[in-house]
């Protein structure tokens, strides 16, 4: 499962992706996002226009987790139990659907015979989006943000994203958007539709590189924390 992605700086969007076109100038993002991050998403439901939005990335942020329920991921949602996951089905059934813009992602490929940190991305380097779901959360001071989470699918298949994770793992893949596929992505509306789009994507416009992490410094006491997971992604 992706953990770990690239999004585009607030500077490529200038002037030529619809919603994103004018961006707020105090609109910023991490270089990466990892769980709980703020990243760009361009989200829809029915009588909603596309919007450009800052989301939280996870459907369920943990500052909304109780503190009594043991932590729990929501960065990914599997397709086949959308409307079996609390976190995601009522965004689903709701048609809350967003896309989220990217440079890249990342996987672990075992090829090697370990697990090596893999770039994900298209052939000619272009933006392209992932089909997720949004929700609003209320903020302990009444403000309201927003929060998402990618759909993934089973890649058993999928020429290249079968390469990646643990041998004997099911294999699984985001669900890639082209730029001519999101409006209509994001006007579903109904389920059917919408489930249309959650299929994979030409392994011929796709290409992966490897992508290790810089090495690590020793910690200081203004160091910035580790992202969880970090040991890999």
């Amino acid at each position: 499962m992706c953990v770990n992605y690239r999004p585009p700086t607030p500077e490529m969007f200038n002037g030529r992706i619809g919603a994103f076109s004018q961006l707020p100038r105090d609109w910023q993002w991490p270089e990466e996002t990892w769980k709980d991050y703020d990243a760009p998403i361009l989200c829809a439901a029915p009588g909603l226009a596309p919007q450009a939005r800052v989301a939280s990335y996870g459907m369920v942020p943990r500052r909304h987790i109780p503190p009594d329920v043991k932590p729990f991921d929501t960065m990914n949602a599997r397709a086949e139990s959308l409307v079996a996951r609390r976190s995601f089905a009522s965004a689903w059934r709701r048609l809350q659907l967003c896309a989220v813009p990217m440079l890249w992602f990342y996987e672990p490929c075992y090829e090697s015979g370990r697990a090596e940190r893999t770039a994900i991305g298209m052939r000619d380097k272009s933006l392209f989006w992932v089909a997720g779901l949004w929700r609003e959360w209320q903020e302990a001071d009444g403000s309201m943000t927003s929060a998402f989470t990618q759909i993934t699918i089973n890649a058993d298949t999928h020429p290249l994203m079968r390469r990646m994770h643990r041998p004997g793992d099911e294999k699984r893949s985001l669900v890639l958007l082209g730029d001519d596929e999101v409006r209509d992505w994001l006007g579903s509306r109904d389920l059917d539709v919408a489930h249309s789009f959650l299929r994979h994507f030409p392994a011929e416009a796709m290409t992966a590189w490897p992508a290790p992490l810089a090495p690590r410094r020793a910690a200081s006491p203004t160091a910035a924390p580790l992202p969880v997971n970090g040991e890999l992604f």
